[in-house]
């Protein structure tokens, strides 16, 4: 949501997301910088009931230092650092969170064939919690004219986040928030790659994104039943299962299946037919 409407952000905050980004950066005008911060304070200050997190300008601003500064609240769940492009920056967005009382929690948004590239050694910072693309920069970086041209930077994201131990990547926005069918069926692609949850930029667009990121029904059926061969595989001794579908499993099959049951557990109703 656009800092410099925290009225909007209010209503995110009450809303089906499962967290909020207040924005400083594309979302604001240049003349409403100083606004934003102030609604972005605001937010924090009402004691949100959710994590809010704000997306702060590049390092390559001459903003940065005094987003921070502006919206260090105790409520703030950590920063979303724009147009990252090395591990220095995310260091000097570290040390000024902490300057300003605030946990040096950051999300790298990598928005640059540079970017793209250092996506590993980003991802293994120790102040970056979680990484993820902004596709719209990056297409018009790398030259890509469709989803075809994102494939491997989609991919290689979902690979450094794993990589450095970090939870899977939240999948980028769906710019065109009138074609829902278009938002489902990536969400769905998104989701094969190993994107988890997604960012989003109306409300109308978290219903969906939560129906397409969520297991079916068959699915937690049948990663119970992985988890329960695998079990009884274990007590005789044995570290692999054949299921009687024929399909072979093994440790990290089930682990996969083990997610998917936790977020079954987590959130009931997000599990699908």
């Amino acid at each position: 949501m656009p800092g410099h409407r925290p009225d909007v952000a209010a209503k995110a905050v009450t809303g089906e997301a499962d967290a909020v980004v207040i924005d400083l950066e594309d979302a604001v005008p240049a003349d409403r910088k100083a606004e934003a911060r102030v609604g972005a304070f605001q937010t924090l200050a009402e004691g949100p009931a959710k994590p809010v997190w704000v997306r702060v300008n590049p390092m390559s601003s001459d903003l940065t230092a005094d987003d921070v500064r502006a919206v260090a609240h105790p409520a703030l769940s950590g920063v979303r650092l724009a147009k990252t492009e090395s591990t220095d920056e995310v260091t000097e967005l570290a040390e000024l969170l902490s300057r300003a009382g605030c946990e040096p929690a950051v999300q790298c948004l990598i928005e640059s064939a540079l970017g793209l590239e250092r996506a590993f050694d980003l991802a293994s910072h120790p102040a970056v919690v979680g990484i993820g693309l902004g596709e719209a920069d990056l297409a018009a970086d790398l030259g890509a004219s469709d989803d075809l041209g994102l494939l491997y930077a989609r991919s290689r994201c979902v690979a450094a986040a794993r990589a450095a131990g970090l939870a899977p990547p939240p999948q980028s926005v769906w710019t065109d928030v009138g074609d829902l069918d278009g938002l489902r069926e990536s969400t769905r692609r998104g989701r094969s790659l190993g994107f988890f949850g997604r960012s989003a930029v109306h409300p109308r667009q978290v219903p969906v994104i939560h129906d397409a990121m969520r297991p079916s029904a068959g699915e937690v059926a049948h990663a119970r039943a992985l988890v329960e061969a695998l079990r009884h595989a274990e007590e005789r001794g044995e570290r692999a299962v054949v299921l009687p579908d024929g399909r072979f499993a093994d440790p990290a099959v089930v682990e996969r299946a083990r997610r998917i049951l936790a977020l079954a557990e987590c959130h009931p109703e997000r599990v699908g037919p």
